[in-house]
């Protein structure tokens, strides 16, 4: 059994507000954690400084997609290397399972993951703002089993697939060692949702320091910390990484036929994960 602990998620659907909690739950501090301590605090495959030891002197920021997913493998196990005990939370965008006969993660240093979903009629509207898309492009971005990001000098090279790919690559198979969290229970349903991410941590027990850790991550307190320091994840395409973080923003955002033709792309898991609205039920496929 591995010792990575995937913080999995399509972009733009919770990995942030995920890190944030279990950061305040493992650390326990007397007020909110500082967003500033996140990048450091877990770590993250698509970092550029994990493959440039492969790389005989080129830059990571000029690797090509297929050489990143070849070398992600090994990158997986030097993550998992890095540190002798303990569980290394690390953060992913990336689909679960193969591209081109190589596993987008290495299952030997798995020991599970946390997968946050979110409804994409709202997802679309966060990946527009943050890569600069319009709503029509972003629905295409969800909904082509081609995408995935490019290595640039922040990150390496990704592979999500759809948005429907992403969520059943991830969910599809009943895990033990895969917890998965709807988003907006995060909002809702907060003690049910980060209790079962503390469950698997291991820190259930205290229902109080999970109060805590809900209180000292939530979305307003996250926001507040963005304009009062910044956060350097935000994109460059975008005012701020912390946007609404609301529910339903898609109802006065998306078109009619803007939010049909998500549903008619993504109706299968949307269905499963109680995203389908009802007005558009009768886009059921089979």
């Amino acid at each position: 059994m591995g010792n990575i602990v995937w913080l999995a998620s399509y972009p733009k659907s919770g990995n942030t507000w995920l890190r944030a909690f279990i950061y305040n739950l493992l650390e326990n501090p007397a007020r909110p954690g500082s967003i500033a301590n996140l990048p450091a605090y877990f770590e993250d495959e698509s970092k550029p400084r994990w493959y440039q030891p492969y790389l005989a002197g080129s830059q990571a920021s000029a690797l090509p997609f297929g050489e990143a997913m070849v070398l992600r493998p090994q990158v997986h196990q030097d993550i998992a290397n890095s540190r002798e005990r303990g569980s290394i939370f690390t953060k992913t965008h990336n689909m679960f399972g193969q591209l081109g006969g190589v596993p987008v993660h290495n299952m030997r240093v798995m020991a599970g993951a946390i997968y946050v979903v979110r409804n994409p009629l709202d997802v679309v509207l966060s990946v527009a703002d943050h890569f600069g898309l319009s709503v029509d492009e972003a629905i295409e971005f969800l909904g082509s089993e081609e995408t995935g990001t490019p290595t640039n000098q922040e990150n390496v090279a990704g592979y999500m697939g759809s948005w429907s790919t992403h969520v059943a690559s991830w969910t599809a198979q009943p895990c033990p060692s895969i917890v998965v969290v709807r988003y907006e229970d995060m909002q809702d349903k907060p003690l049910k949702a980060f209790g079962a991410v503390a469950k698997l941590l291991g820190l259930d027990g205290d229902r109080e320091r999970v109060r805590k850790a809900i209180r000292f991550s939530a979305f307003s307190e996250l926001k507040k910390q963005e304009l009062n320091s910044g956060f350097v994840e935000k994109s460059p395409n975008s005012r701020h990484f912390f946007r609404k973080g609301t529910r339903n923003q898609w109802t006065e955002s998306l078109s009619d036929e803007q939010a049909r033709k998500i549903v008619a792309r993504h109706f299968d898991q949307m269905n499963r994960f109680g995203y389908v609205p009802p007005r558009f039920r009768s886009l059921q496929t089979g």
